[in-house]
């Protein structure tokens, strides 16, 4: 099992481009495999991987993940070949659905049919990928699009000679078939190791639709990890990150994390937490976190603790964990780093 790193949002306010650095240059001395960043609240995930892959030599870099409602599939394909030639075949896209709030609220898009969208967007991106004319009929995509002004053929999209693998990101059961039919890897986030083992099931569900094996294809789970000889303190730590997930992150007919916790038997702590959080009473939230629903969602706790819990992570079958870091400040992140390193 290998061990990644999930950069933060950018605080446009004070984007400390130093800080970034020195956290991705830390991922890299302490053999981090990859350095996974966000599309989220004002965050480019290009734009940071570039900054910080111009600076690293060898970890790889991600998006975890892109929001395909963003971009075209073809502008979404030339992001990640733009980043993957420059980086060496260093880059790994990772593809995600988001939700209602964001897909309607920013981007104008409806979201009746997202995993039909992301099939289609992926399908469009392998063409790319593969050099193929852009040529497409589908749902929710259609290239080229049917002209009465012009005649307009299909483009061929220049093809790289860098593999660059696709990950799809999910939680529940339609999305990670999908992964395990389509992709190259699937990223989970907030499953503990026992939701991990089950849904390798969903995962070869979706690989016997396309007749496939997954050899070679990448598990990954995102957790939110705090390390402290002082158990309490590491929960506290992660807390407020885990509130914000379960009460912030969606509406409140729609909110991934919080159908999570429900499916993980924590029902009514996550709608307590996500209807004091959208009332605006985040501190309230906050403290409706109780250790048994963090410690059922997040990797906190003694150094011992977290080797244990990492270590079930490895029992379930999961290749990669990327470490989400929660430590308010990079001096704080730094050390995390640099310690969970040492429980892997």
């Amino acid at each position: 099992m290998r061990l990644a790193v999930g950069l933060r949002a950018i605080n446009t306010a004070n984007p400390s481009p130093v800080g970034y650095l020195e956290l991705a240059r830390a991922a890299e001395r302490s053999g981090c495999e990859t350095i996974w960043a966000p599309e989220l609240r004002s965050t480019d995930p290009f734009a940071l991987l570039g900054w910080v892959g111009s600076r690293t030599s060898s970890v790889g870099l991600g998006c975890a993940v892109a929001q395909i409602s963003a971009r075209s599939a073809v502008a979404m394909a030339s992001g990640a070949l733009t980043l993957n030639g420059l980086s060496g075949g260093r880059f790994r896209l990772g593809l995600g659905v988001s939700g209602p709030q964001v897909v309607e609220g920013w981007h104008g898009r409806s979201y009746d049919n997202p995993l039909t969208h992301l099939r289609e967007y992926l399908t469009v991106i392998r063409m790319a990928l593969d050099g193929e004319l852009i040529r497409f009929s589908g749902r929710e995509i259609n290239l080229p699009l049917p002209s009465a002004r012009d005649d307009v053929t299909p483009l061929a999209f220049p093809k790289s000679s860098l593999p660059l693998p696709v990950h799809l990101a999910g939680i529940e059961r339609n999305a990670v078939a999908l992964a395990g039919e389509l992709a190259d890897g699937w990223i989970a986030i907030h499953c503990p190791p026992d939701y991990m083992a089950t849904a390798r099931s969903w995962l070869n569900e979706g690989a016997a639709r396309s007749g496939r094996s997954l050899d070679g294809f990448v598990t990954s789970v995102e957790v939110i990890c705090s390390v402290d000889e002082d158990e309490d303190l590491a929960r506290d730590v992660a807390r407020p990150t885990l509130a914000l997930y379960l009460g912030g992150m969606g509406t409140r007919r729609t909110n991934f994390y919080n159908r999570l916790a429900a499916k993980l038997g924590f029902g009514a702590a996550a709608a307590a937490v996500r209807d004091a959080y959208l009332a605006g009473h985040i501190g309230d939230a906050i403290a409706m976190v109780d250790d048994s629903l963090l410690d059922a969602m997040t990797v906190c706790g003694s150094p011992e603790q977290v080797r244990e819990k990492l270590a079930a992570y490895r029992k379930a079958d999961v290749d990669a964990v990327i470490v989400g870091l929660p430590s308010p400040s990079y001096r704080a992140q730094i050390d995390q780093i640099e310690l969970i390193s040492t429980l892997f």
